[in-house]
């Protein structure tokens, strides 16, 4: 038995009054998804542990079975990782957005939906004017900023503490950005050579702010302002750590011999590096509604005919939720179904081996809330000899009668790496 799990970002939500009082799941037009709950069996899942933020960094890792308090260290390790950048032992890893802010407010995460290619230019652009040296004869850098996806780049600090409190600025939309600013922990201790938490909230506030100087003087952005379009006007690092100590998938489930990610987005692709997946790159994959649906269902096709294990990530529904877009948020669930989830059922259901397929968000993004919310996910199991359960259609409601009940966290991964 092969598996694939099918993961819409952020695709689960609350009840719309605009729709009648519907979850999106239960508004949209998704017959693949779901004849596979009708035909399968379903459940609820809680992706994030007590105490935990809940961000896809943490649902995620969990999804896949691994225990968040042993291995947790944040977003940017996992994006560090996929970026190639390897961690020497005294980095210190962090996510870095280029935001827009007005008015004294964080209006969007994403820059106004920044290109990668415009992006790199930026980032090379504070490279030069914001990396400091540890010492100047040896020429070690202690800051360097690393492109990554769109809006979504790398910040490593030599020395740089964790114990920090960041605010994700995707969980703070239209709100003043000043009191969201870094916050060292407060009763940590710390013995390491490392900088002290005060010291690196200290250094990043600081680059945040040199940031908004330079970012409103760089062409990019006069061009930008000129059009009427958001300005790409500050970083807002978030959500740091060490280079994480995680197990591969394939020793914490000897049934999976080899396995592959595929995903528009580094920090999926980090946790499959750490994970021990192949790292497929699909041609048009872009983290948005436009993204190659299409290339990554062939590829998961193509995948499945080596590997034992897939894990498809599609980030089109989260990203629709925090910018509040019901109309696109639909679209990006019909558009999992039907350009994603149906040609790899009508393909996989007639081999001769058979394949389980898996179907769930990480976490609900709730389009008129705009931020992630930890509440547990439905979720569905289909394989042509499993036994169905009553559940008719796959929704938030509906799976609460499934027959899996409520998992928690790696029990998600046990029970679907024991359907053999």
């Amino acid at each position: 038995m092969k598996h694939i799990i099918i993961l819409g970002d952020g695709m689960a939500d609350l009840p719309v009054e605009r729709l009648g009082g519907k979850t999106l799941l239960q508004y949209a037009h998704k017959p693949m998804m779901d004849q596979l709950a009708h035909e399968g069996r379903c459940g609820r899942l809680i992706t994030v542990p007590e105490g935990f933020p809940p961000g896809s960094e943490v649902a995620n890792t969990a999804i896949l079975g691994y225990d968040l308090n042993k291995v947790y260290e944040g977003r940017g390790p996992l994006e560090a990782a996929s970026i190639g950048y390897e961690m020497a032992d005294d980095d210190f890893a962090i996510r870095c957005n280029i935001i827009t802010l007005e008015d004294g407010k964080i209006i969007t995460h994403n820059g106004g939906n920044l290109e990668t290619a415009d992006a790199d230019v930026l980032i090379k652009y504070l490279n030069e004017h914001l990396a400091k040296p540890i010492n100047e004869r040896e020429g070690c850098e202690r800051i360097k900023f690393i492109t990554g996806i769109q809006y979504r780049h790398l910040l490593v600090i030599k020395g740089g503490n964790k114990h920090i409190d960041c605010a994700p600025p995707h969980d703070h939309p239209n709100e003043p950005w000043r009191p969201l600013l870094v916050k060292p922990e407060k009763d940590i201790e710390d013995n390491s050579n490392r900088l002290s938490p005060q010291e690196t909230a200290d250094l990043i506030n600081e680059m945040i702010l040199k940031s908004q100087e330079l970012l409103a003087q760089h062409p990019f952005n006069i061009e930008r302002a000129k059009r009427g379009e958001r300005q790409a006007n500050s970083i807002w690092p978030w959500s740091g750590g060490y280079r994480p100590s995680m197990e591969t998938l394939q020793q914490q489930y000897p049934k999976i011999k080899s396995g592959t990610v595929i995903s528009a987005v580094d920090l999926i692709r980090g946790i499959g590096h750490y994970a021990g997946l192949r790292i497929i790159e699909v041609e048009g994959a872009t983290g948005l509604a436009n993204t190659n649906y299409e290339g990554k269902a062939q590829a998961a096709i193509e995948a499945l005919k080596h590997d034992d294990f897939v894990f498809v990530h599609v980030e089109a529904s989260d990203e629709a939720g925090h910018d509040g877009d019901l109309e696109l948020k639909l679209k990006t669930i019909e558009y999992l179904d039907q350009r994603l989830i149906a040609p790899i059922y009508k393909e996989v259901s007639s081999w001769q081996e058979p394949v389980c397929i898996a179907v769930l968000p990480d976490h609900l993004t709730p389009v008129e809330m705009r931020i992630h919310v930890g509440k547990p996910v439905p979720f569905l199991i289909w394989h042509r000899n499993i036994k169905p359960d009553e559940v008719q259609q796959y929704d938030e409601v509906s799976c609460v009668s499934g027959a899996y009940g409520l998992l928690k966290l790696d029990e998600f991964m046990h029970t679907l790496m024991n359907i053999q």
